[in-house]
């Protein structure tokens, strides 16, 4: 592996892209055949680990797979955080396996639609999940208590930076 540093989850292979392409990326002044380079292993890393995930503690766990495969792939993930990339005045956050987005979000409602975030009204926040998630409880639970849970990692935004990493 040239650009990835072993990692063992899922999650950990995401956060790694993200640092990745806030260095590397053609818009942040990184060369097109790097993030290629980069693609192509984050395609193929995506593949072995897409059923590893981890806990807001640190532990990993292999997810069943089941009959149906999961809607996400490699490629999805790759363009939706090349388009965050582009937005300003935002604040993006990984939490568990879903993607937050904070802040001046009105300008960028439009982009985050077609993106395939939806809005959560009580939690005033944009919110990003694989088509396979189903909700079993009936709970509810604040942001703060769904990072208490999954951990997160903040990518923060500055309005003359677009994102990099806090």
């Amino acid at each position: 592996m040239k650009w990835f540093n072993d990692p063992r989850s899922l999650e950990e292979l995401k956060r790694q892209y993200k640092a990745l392409c806030k260095k590397h990326h053609p818009d942040k002044g990184g060369r097109t055949s790097d993030m290629q380079e980069i693609n192509a292993e984050f395609d193929r890393l995506f593949e072995r680990l897409k059923n590893t995930h981890e806990t807001a503690d640190g532990k990993t766990y292999t997810k069943q797979e089941s009959n149906e495969t999961s809607s996400e792939t490699a490629a999805m993930y790759r363009e939706i955080i090349n388009e965050l990339m582009k937005l300003e005045n935002i604040d993006v956050e990984i939490v568990g396996s879903w993607l937050w987005v904070t802040g001046d979000t009105y300008s960028a409602k439009e982009n985050l639609k077609a993106l395939g975030f939806h809005y959560a009204k009580s939690k005033r926040a944009w919110y990003y999940h694989s088509d396979d998630y189903r909700k079993l409880s009936r709970r509810k639970y604040t942001l703060d208590q769904i990072r208490d849970l999954y951990g997160s990692e903040k990518v923060k935004s500055k309005p003359d930076l677009k994102l990099y990493i806090a």
